[in-house]
């Protein structure tokens, strides 16, 4: 009883922080109601020459400054990023790319962002770590949305010239639940402060001294209805870092991105002026994700640069590298993952230039394409670099310094899936994502079957009207989904391109049908089905790449009809992407979900034991007191480092 009044808190914590109404069309939105709103897409929105240009320059002086101050590989092996090199970046604004210009940054538009993200991502996925850490999710980005005339004056200034700033949302015990949050942030009796206690886990930049600025998230006093309810409030702060009992306590050390300052956070009796805070108090969740909408579109840029890293690579070795007497790329098994690597970077770039086009022209609501984006990113990048490890084999394991100390090529590849593998987990994890895009695609269903199925205390309207309002738009919609579609136009595609298309606007009618017949089986159990969700979810995010797919490849053929390449991107892509449909349809309907929770609960009540026998512990005996050392929530805190970060000279 105790857990499902905890799951019930949560679920309305996250119903209550997310945008409940779409101010604006999104294509992917309809296309979850079966409408493929091609003319959205088409043409393809390119960038204005004018901001092309700015954007040109500027990617010339990022790059100057990365080859004379960024050095990844040392990065990398020494984990220290050197306070020259942040010095550097900060003196070409970098820091202040989205800040407006009249708080003293570039002003950059979205897609100009995500160019240098790109452009950085190629290079140094530590830098761009930082600079999406600070930008993307940290102070800037807050501020911009939610912040006050008077906080901008005062803090984007100073952002803008070089110093950094992080997000502090993750606890021990909170990852994407937030009503297990336990850091509080309680008003002083005069109303002038609040008082911040807590510890935060993961906090990207930090660790380091250079970052002055945190937005720190807590639970502020519940509201408190007239009927006696109360409700859980989070609320977020601005925390100056030097600000009395803020305490960096350890650096966290991970797989990947070596050089970054991630850190365990404590704050004792951290007092900051009620002016600190951000937007109204319990908005704090809403905050959060209203950031990310437009933020989680930093790591799908920075995993196009990743990508485009390596094309130039392939293209040598499959070239020069000869094995059983012709080159390996001519090999039928090595041809397919080259060829793949290639239609997977085209669809990357397509659909995170499109949904940066939307965010730039502000008509469109992108919270599920910005959301398709990261997911879909992270997770065909991961994809495109373990085939690429598997095409260089021995030279793909190998670290890029011990190439290059006996003489090969130093191709950072190992380093590239160190880095980007945490793609799939930062900004909220695939598994994730796929519930966060679920709840929205059904928006218009839970809207209205939602309140007859499972009524809220208090609610107005009778459950007579509902099921009426119910049956008048079903008795319209419904009909509509089975009707032929005729085939969107896009002349410069070939057959074969158009044909993708006219399957892309057909299924998305399918989609929408099979959708709503299984909410209809499963009802109010329909939260459970997380892995038909997710079946439904990729088959939405398919349908949204491979239309922004050809849309681009539209564009480019006008641009330049004599390069057909882009029409072979597209149509290789494509064909991927239909298996990949039609194998998640099959999924809905013939599955083996109910074996999954069965064994996984007999991993679980410790029933499969007997597998490990023969084994070691794989804590070492120096490891095994961690118990002792552990955090020990809630009253606890982290376990003191032994060296504590050094401060700028």
């Amino acid at each position: 009883m105790a857990d499902d009044k905890a799951k019930d808190v949560a679920m309305q914590m996250a119903e209550d922080a997310r945008q409940s109404e779409w101010d604006a069309v999104s294509f992917t939105a309809e296309m979850f109601k079966g409408n493929f709103r091609w003319d959205l897409l088409n043409p393809f929105p390119a960038q204005p020459p004018e901001d092309k240009k700015i954007g040109d320059e500027y990617l010339e002086k990022v790059k100057a400054v990365l080859e004379k101050h960024v050095d990844p590989y040392k990065i990398d092996e020494t984990e220290i990023y050197p306070r020259e090199s942040l010095k550097a970046l900060a003196e070409i604004g970098i820091f202040g790319m989205k800040i407006p210009k009249e708080y003293g940054g570039l002003g950059m538009s979205v897609t100009n962002y995500a160019r240098v993200l790109g452009l950085v991502g190629s290079y140094c996925a530590n830098t761009v770590t930082y600079l999406s850490a600070h930008q993307s999710i940290g102070v800037p980005q807050p501020l911009k949305e939610f912040g006050t005339e008077e906080q901008k004056k005062k803090w984007l200034p100073r952002l803008a010239a070089g110093e950094i700033s992080a997000f502090a949302l993750t606890e021990p015990d909170v990852g994407s639940d937030p009503a297990r949050m336990v850091s509080t942030a309680t008003p002083t009796e005069d109303g002038n402060f609040y008082v911040i206690n807590g510890d935060k886990l993961w906090c990207t930049n930090g660790y380091d001294d250079l970052t002055t600025l945190i937005v720190v998230l807590a639970k502020t006093p519940d509201k408190v209805l007239p009927n006696g309810k109360s409700i859980p409030q989070i609320s977020a702060f601005v925390v100056e870092t030097d600000t009395p009992g803020v305490e960096r306590v350890r650096r966290c050390r991970f797989m990947g991105l070596r050089g970054i300052a991630n850190g365990a956070l404590t704050f004792t009796n951290v007092k900051v002026p009620k002016e600190n805070l951000v937007g109204k108090p319990g908005m704090g969740l809403k905050i959060a994700l209203s950031t990310l909408n437009v933020g989680r579109l930093g790591l799908p840029a920075a995993g196009v640069g990743t990508g485009m890293a390596f094309i130039e690579d392939a293209k040598w070795w499959a070239t020069s590298r000869v094995q059983w007497g012709q080159s390996v790329g001519k090999h039928q098994s090595i041809s397919k993952k080259l060829a793949n690597y290639a239609a997977s970077l085209f669809s990357m770039k397509s659909m995170v230039y499109l949904t940066c086009a939307f965010a730039d022209k502000k008509n469109a609501d992108i919270r599920l394409e910005a959301a398709a984006a990261k997911y879909y990113c992270s997770e065909t990048l991961w994809k495109m670099l373990d085939d690429y490890v598997q095409v260089r084999g021995g030279r793909g394991y190998e670290r890029a310094t011990s190439l290059y100390e006996r003489g090969d090529r130093p191709v950072s590849l190992e380093m590239a899936m160190r880095d980007m593998r945490v793609g799939r987990i930062f900004e909220g994890s695939s598994e994730v994502m796929h519930l966060i895009m679920a709840r929205e695609a059904l928006d218009t269903h839970f809207k209205l079957v939602m309140p007859i199925i499972m009524p809220k205390p208090g609610q107005k309207e009778g459950k007579i009207s509902l099921l009426v309002k119910a049956a008048s738009f079903y008795a319209t919609w419904l009909p509509k989904v089975f009707m032929p579609v005729s085939a969107p136009d896009a002349r410069k595609l070939n057959g074969a391109n158009r044909a993708h298309l006219h399957f892309a606007a057909k299924t998305c009618k399918r989609l929408a049908r099979n959708l709503f017949f299984t909410m209809g089986k499963y009802q109010a159990k329909m939260e459970y089905e997380q892995i038909i969700l997710g079946n439904f979810v990729d088959i939405g995010t398919d349908l949204f790449v491979m239309a922004a797919t050809l849309s681009y490849a539209d564009q480019l053929l006008t641009d330049n009809p004599a390069d057909t390449t882009p029409q072979e991107l597209a149509d290789l892509f494509c064909r991927e992407a239909r298996k990949r449909i039609e194998s998640n349809f099959k999924a809905v309907k013939s599955n083996h979900n109910k074996s999954y929770k069965k064994v996984a609960n007999l991993l679980m009540d410790g029933s499969l034991g007997w597998l490990a026998n023969g084994s070691m512990n794989p804590i070492p005996p120096a490891y095994q007191d961690w118990e002792k050392n552990d955090y020990a929530h809630p009253a606890g805190r982290f376990v003191p480092a032994p060296e504590k970060p050094k401060k700028a000279k």
